[in-house]
């Protein structure tokens, strides 16, 4: 697969295009994301379908900006495909043929399951791992969904529901029965489907979770993993269906959303009204992602190798000096929580959390040294983005900024208390990494200690002296719950 490679995505509201880099053979970062609201469905829909002169245009002129983009990124590739509003398009010819003939821009047109299933790849494959989920993916034309167990995605369903459909046909005309009525009778479809987890694809979940972020004053300014509370999330859906625009602003919405939000919001409603499900997950992917991934993923069945994450590779692809260290010091410190976790009370599962963050508490060195700590954590808020959740993120992130400092600040704790674990145990796990880092203080090429635990203390066997190790322990902030001790 090329190294560069971008994604176009025309839907019946927008037009989008991601450009990707690979780092290594599945490692990949965003290099680019660009949007226009093409409206490409403008006024077709009253028009039995036909895309009408001027949104083509738009998109046209659109797309021959992306193209421009893609070049300057030098992209070896270019996917580009087409959703509900040409697949409907009596007349989509004219566009896909003009587009051809002038662009060079081969458009291809997928049918709504596949559309489906792209979405659904996206999820299972980029959020946290999910079981008896289903993804929901609310465009301009149509609405997808398909139902993900651990990466398996199955059930792809694709329904004439959409946000500028339902406003052409119903909401212009101030006929919320007749929406709800039509809604309702496509959504017959889902009765014997029974997910407890929904995932929200698409324009109208991602800005009213969004809001809902704000609102509650989310610590992580990340949409992709946002865990939405069930209750809030219908209760937000009931206010925008009542709302003027002056109220819409006022709780949140985008004003470029206010004339499609409703539609969107009453798919959503009627969808939870029909399901009963216990979870609401925002993602941040979806089909120009499942596009990408089903090209780079072609002979491993559009799956990741077991444990391999993207962006822990990106990370360590690109940041990352020394994978010795990294590897050492990941091993030492799962090391230490097998040896004292039962006794200090610790969660068994975070252990992977620990491990991950030892592994990446060296990337900041390569950006400032003496700094290493305050890029290594922003690294690792902003960068590591899929397969993590918000509170697995957090606690990596806070575990590299604090290794080998201060414990973890009460002012960091307090702020994101929704996201973490209690004090004493991010503590706990924050001394273990410093620990670790202190052990290896003389870079030994292979680990040359031993270790084992007794009555609350953690004893250093080693036939070297150990200094530069010992030296650093004694300034490390402690827990009164483990000592260290070295033994000859």
């Amino acid at each position: 697969m090329a190294k560069t490679v971008a994604v176009i995505d025309i839907g019946s509201n927008s037009a989008r295009m991601v450009v990707y880099e690979k780092t290594s053979r599945f490692a990949f970062h965003l290099l680019h994301e660009a949007k226009s609201k093409v409206r490409i469905s403008q006024n077709a829909y009253q028009n039995g379908g036909n895309l009408q002169e001027i949104p083509m245009q738009r998109t046209f002129d659109a797309l021959s900006d992306f193209l421009n983009i893609a070049q300057s990124y030098k992209a070896r590739k270019i996917l580009c495909i087409a959703t509900s509003a040409l697949r409907d398009a009596p007349n989509k010819k004219i566009f896909i043929n003009r587009v051809q003939k002038e662009l060079g821009l081969n458009i291809k047109v997928i049918d709504g399951e596949k559309e489906a299933y792209y979405g659904g790849i996206a999820c299972a494959n980029l959020l946290a791992n999910q079981e008896n989920a289903m993804s929901v993916d609310i465009g301009g034309g149509s609405t997808e969904f398909s139902l993900i167990n651990n990466k398996d995605v199955s059930n792809t369903l694709s329904l004439e529901l959409g946000t500028v459909r339902l406003k052409e046909l119903f909401f212009d005309k101030d006929d919320r029965e007749g929406a709800i009525a039509y809604i309702d009778q496509q959504l017959h479809i889902l009765d014997t489907l029974t997910p407890t987890t929904l995932i929200g694809i698409g324009g109208t979940f991602r800005a009213i979770a969004t809001a809902i972020m704000n609102k509650t004053k989310h610590p992580l300014n990340k949409l992709n993993g946002f865990e939405c509370d069930v209750t809030l999330f219908e209760e937000y859906l009931h206010n925008i269906l009542d709302a003027d625009a002056l109220k819409l602003k006022k709780i949140g919405i985008d004003a470029d959303r206010f004339d499609i939000i409703k539609p969107g919001a009453l798919i959503l409603q009627r969808i939870l009204n029909k399901l009963s499900v216990q979870n609401l997950i925002a993602s941040g992917v979806g089909v120009r992602e499942g596009v990408y991934l089903c090209d780079l993923l072609r002979n491993s069945q559009h799956k990741f190798p077991q444990n391999y994450n993207p962006s822990l590779r990106y990370l360590l692809d690109s940041y990352l000096q020394d994978s010795s260290y990294s590897n050492q010091l990941s091993f030492v410190s799962k090391k230490i929580f097998d040896l004292t976790h039962e006794y200090l009370g610790i969660d068994p599962s975070l252990r992977f959390e620990l491990g991950i963050a030892a592994k990446l508490y060296p990337i900041g060195t390569n950006i400032h040294f003496y700094s290493k700590n305050k890029h290594s954590y922003y690294l690792i808020q902003s960068a590591l983005e899929y397969g993590y959740t918000h509170s697995q993120i957090l606690v990596i992130s806070t575990l590299a900024r604090y290794a080998k400092r201060k414990l973890p600040s009460t002012t960091h704790l307090k702020y994101y208390k929704v996201l973490l674990p209690q004090s004493k145990t991010l503590k706990a796990l924050s001394y273990m990494l410093s620990v670790a880092i202190s052990l290896l203080s003389h870079r030994p090429k292979n680990v040359d200690f031993e270790l084992s635990f007794e009555e609350g203390t953690l004893i250093v066997s080693s036939k070297s002296s150990m200094y530069l190790s010992k030296d650093a322990l004694i300034k490390l902030d402690r827990i009164k719950e483990l000592k260290v001790k070295f033994s000859s």
